[in-house]
C-alpha cells in the first residue's frame, strides 16, 4: 500500500488524469449521472482531450504535408503504371498458333507489288493466245464441269456422242455463236476463235472425240522493201495519166427481217425467247407495249449499251460481239412480232 501510494505521488499527474478518465466513462456509461448538470462539463472535456491525443499521433498536420501527400500519392501511381506498361510491352504479343509477327511473314507482307510475280507485257508485241486448257478452267468449266443449264457434261461420252457426230466445225461454230443456254464464246466476247477452238478440242477430246487442235495462222510476212531499178540509158518510161477512180458509194445496211432473225437467235433468244430474267418474251404484247411507247431509239440504246431493269439486266449487245447494225436489226425483229 506504501509503495502504491508513492507511486501516485511521484507520477501525480499520470495517476490524476488516469482516474480523471475512469470518472469520465463512468458519467459516458451511466445515464442517469449522464444528465446530471456537471455531466455536459466533464463529457466536453473529455472530447478536448481525446482530440489533443490524436493530434499527437497524426501524420499530416500542415496543409503543405496534404499537398505533400497528394503529390506523391499520384507520382507512384503514375510510376506504376509506366512499369505495367513496361512489363507488357516487354513481351512478344503474337497469339498462340500464328506466326504473323515472324521476319519473314513481315517481310512477305510489305513486299513491293512488283515482285509478286505479275508479269509485264508489251501491248504492241503480238498476241499470245491461251491453251484450251486454259480457256476450258477460265470460262467453260462453270458449267461443262457440273452440266448446269443443260451444259453436256465434259468426260461424259455417251451425252457427247449425238454431238461429236456433227463434226469439228459446227461445234466450233455454236461456240464462238452461242446455241440454246450458252452465249457466245461461253460468255467471254474477250476470246479468240483460235481459243475458242482449241477449248473446244480439249473438251471433246476429254469426251470421246479425237479432234486435232486448229493451227495458230502464220503471220504475214513483211513486204519485201526492194531499191527501184535503175532505167537503162536511153530507155523511154512510158507514163500513163493518173486517172483518179471514183470508188462506188458502199451500199446502206439494210436491217431485214432475216437478219434481225439471225442476230436474236445469235444473242438474244436465251433470254428473250423464254422471258428469263425479267426480259419482255417474244411476241408478248403486253410485255413489250410500255416499251414501244418509248421509241425506237431508247431501245436500240438500251440494247447497245445495256440496261438494268426493275427485275433484271441485260448486258451490252445481249453479252454478244454482234455490230450495231445486226443488234438494231434484232430489236426490230422482235419488235415487228408484237405489231
Amino acid at each position: 500500500m506504501g509503495t502504491s501510494m508513492g507511486k501516485e505521488r511521484k507520477y501525480p499527474c499520470i495517476n490524476t488524469g488516469l482516474h480523471y478518465n475512469k470518472m469520465l466513462d463512468s458519467i459516458d456509461k451511466t445515464p442517469s449521472v449522464r444528465s446530471a448538470p456537471l455531466a455536459g462539463f466533464f463529457l466536453k472535456v473529455k472530447e478536448i482531450m481525446s482530440d489533443a491525443h490524436n493530434e499527437q499521433h497524426a501524420l499530416i498536420r500542415t496543409p503543405k504535408q496534404l499537398v505533400v501527400a497528394v503529390a506523391g500519392f499520384f507520382l507512384v501511381i503514375v510510376i506504376g503504371i509506366i512499369l505495367l506498361v513496361t512489363f507488357v510491352t516487354s513481351f512478344s504479343t503474337t497469339g498462340a498458333g500464328t506466326d504473323s509477327q515472324d521476319a519473314d511473314a513481315i517481310a512477305t507482307r510489305i513486299r513491293p507489288v512488283a515482285e509478286q510475280g505479275f508479269t509485264l507485257v508489251d501491248a504492241n508485241a503480238p498476241r499470245v493466245f491461251q491453251t484450251g486448257a486454259a480457256v476450258y478452267a477460265s470460262t467453260c468449266a462453270a458449267c461443262h464441269d457440273s452440266g448446269a443449264a443443260g451444259a453436256p457434261k465434259t468426260g461424259d461420252n455417251g451425252v457427247w456422242a449425238a454431238r461429236l457426230s456433227q463434226g469439228y466445225e459446227t461445234l466450233a461454230k455454236h461456240a464462238n455463236e452461242g446455241i440454246r443456254a450458252m452465249p457466245a464464246k461461253g460468255g467471254n466476247p474477250d476470246l479468240d476463235a483460235l481459243e475458242v477452238g482449241r477449248a473446244v478440242v480439249f473438251m471433246t477430246n476429254k469426251s470421246g472425240a479425237s479432234f486435232k487442235e486448229p493451227a495458230e495462222a502464220a503471220p504475214a510476212s513483211a513486204a519485201a522493201q526492194a531499191p527501184a531499178e535503175a532505167t537503162p540509158p536511153g530507155a523511154v518510161a512510158a507514163t500513163a495519166p493518173a486517172t483518179a477512180v471514183a470508188a462506188p458509194a458502199a451500199a446502206p445496211v439494210v436491217a431485214s427481217a432475216e437478219l434481225g432473225k439471225k442476230a436474236f437467235d445469235a444473242a438474244c433468244v436465251v433470254c428473250h425467247g423464254a422471258g428469263v430474267a425479267g426480259a419482255p418474251k417474244l411476241g408478248d404484247k403486253a410485255a413489250w407495249t410500255a416499251r414501244l411507247g418509248q421509241g425506237a431509239n431508247v431501245l436500240y440504246d438500251h440494247a447497245l449499251k445495256g440496261f438494268q431493269g426493275k427485275v433484271g439486266m441485260m448486258p451490252p449487245k445481249g453479252g454478244s460481239t454482234l455490230p450495231d447494225a445486226e443488234v438494231k436489226a434484232a430489236v426490230d425483229y422482235m419488235v415487228a412480232a408484237v405489231k
